[in-house]
């Protein structure tokens, strides 16, 4: 397969590296602005060429391509490779609101190619051993779930904290996983109704607030008579580094995912009856670039436009709810 990588910050390289250890490929071009970024990335492929803009890389024939560039480039950037024939592998949020993520998917579907976003967290062992439980019925009837993400941090970016370039704040950066996870492990139920607050700086912002904000909470009804709550935040006084938790609620038991001391990348999975618990897994657990390599896998093996994308428009609708627009 030939590709080429858009945006070349720590995930998009992060993601090369993971490809290039595990799927045959060739890294046939890499683009961004920053040539600090592009001599680090030709250290992981140095047979590629280097280009600054995706004018310079849609000159190249590819089979497919990245894109790890701020949320506000994504539609374009994704519509302008798919109708060139070329397949996508987008980070998340695939877009900032449901209508470009509409059009995206519309996009590939016409172009009949390959597209996934980057929900990175579905691919740790812990998530998929619960997803398994919860399909087989091992927890009976799932009635509730609780979601959290609280980054101790905040992003290094300035284009995260612009409305306009990312869609919002915490709830579109760390929420999108979440939202994400709770549906996609009750198999994607209708959600009927979605109520959000969300504050900066401790202050209640209006819904469609230009103002970006650093803590979210927000509950999702789904037809299935489950309610999933949702909280997350950037430079939240937590005592470690981030917590990174999802519970879920069963008529016969429960089962969490949950970081390991503050990680970012270790996570452990529990099964609960009462007050009995059973391990499900431990770190360590290599998941960070399964996302991508699946994708790729598929598109070795042929795969044109495949309708599991379009799960992707309901967590971008329930994120439109949560902001109100």
């Amino acid at each position: 397969m030939r590709l080429g990588f858009l945006g070349l910050g720590w995930i998009g390289q992060h993601r090369m590296q993971a490809l290039l250890a595990q799927q045959p490929c060739e890294v046939v071009v890499v683009a961004d602005p920053s040539s600090e970024a592009r001599q680090r990335a030709l250290q992981l492929a140095p047979g590629a060429a280097a280009v600054s803009t995706l004018e310079q890389m849609l000159k190249f024939d590819l089979d497919g391509a990245v894109i790890a560039t701020p949320s506000a480039m994504h539609a374009a950037q994704a519509r302008a490779l798919l109708e060139r024939g070329v397949a996508v592998f987008c980070q998340k949020p695939l877009a900032r609101t449901s209508e470009e993520t509409r059009g995206i998917i519309a996009a590939a579907r016409a172009a009949d190619r390959l597209l996934a976003c980057d929900f990175s967290y579905r691919y740790t062992e812990g998530m998929q051993r619960i997803r398994n439980c919860i399909a087989d019925n091992e927890l009976g009837t799932i009635y509730a779930a609780d979601l959290v993400f609280h980054n101790a941090y905040g992003p290094d970016k300035p284009w995260f904290r612009d409305a306009a370039l990312a869609g919002g704040g915490c709830a579109i950066d760390l929420g999108t996983h979440l939202v994400d996870l709770a549906l996609w492990t009750l198999g994607f139920p209708e959600v009927l109704r979605v109520s959000s607050r969300l504050y900066a700086q401790g202050r209640l912002l209006q819904a469609g607030s230009d103002e970006v904000e650093d803590f979210a909470f927000a509950e999702l009804d789904v037809a299935s008579g489950a309610t999933a709550r949702i909280a997350c935040s950037w430079n939240l006084p937590a005592g470690r580094d981030a917590v990174i938790e999802a519970h879920f609620h069963g008529t016969r038991g429960g089962a969490a995912w949950r970081n390991v001391n503050g990680s970012f990348y270790d996570f452990a999975a529990e099964r609960y009856e009462g007050t009995r618990r059973a391990t499900l897994t431990e770190p360590p657990d290599d998941w960070g670039g399964r996302a991508i390599v699946a994708w790729a896998r598929q598109l070795a093996g042929g795969a044109r436009y495949s309708p599991a994308i379009e799960t992707c428009l309901k967590t971008a609708v329930a994120l439109d709810a949560i902001y109100g627009r």
